[in-house]
């Protein structure tokens, strides 16, 4: 069962940095100095577990109308297993409940699918982001 969690102390950060450094750095071969930016620090992170095991993060930052997801990332033997809906799903819920109106995010295109089936909208032309194709994606919370 996969319980998703806010990131608050130490080592849930760990957790999430190693997430993160596993899948983008890792897999998709994204140079690490891209990986941690200035906005982890005022983010809110959240953890994605399998009992003991960390197997999933993201965070989001605050908009004017708004939270900006990014840093979605699932270990690749759990995709498809329902990790990335579990924690959108609890993102959506909180961002609700804080009284965001929106929830944006920038997916590599071949993710896309998995968040139009979140109800997220594409907008604007793709994009490069470290080399890989992105597009701005939107989900209306009102």
């Amino acid at each position: 069962m996969i319980e998703v969690r806010r990131a608050t102390s130490d080592a849930d950060w760990q957790a999430c940095k190693a997430i993160r450094f596993a899948v983008f750095v890792d897999e998709q071969q994204v140079p690490s100095a891209l990986e941690l930016d200035a906005l982890d620090a005022g983010a809110r992170h959240w953890l994605a577990m399998d009992g003991e095991r960390p197997v999933g993060t993201a965070r989001a930052v605050t908009l004017p109308d708004g939270w900006k997801v990014g840093r979605v990332a699932v270990l690749g033997e759990l995709r498809g297993q329902g990790v990335g809906n579990a924690l959108m799903r609890v993102i959506a819920s909180e961002a609700r409940l804080a009284g965001a109106r929106k929830l944006m995010l920038e997916s590599q295109v071949h993710a896309m699918p998995f968040y139009a089936k979140l109800g997220y909208v594409p907008e604007g032309d793709e994009f490069l982001e470290a080399g890989i194709p992105h597009r701005k994606m939107v989900l209306a919370l009102d």
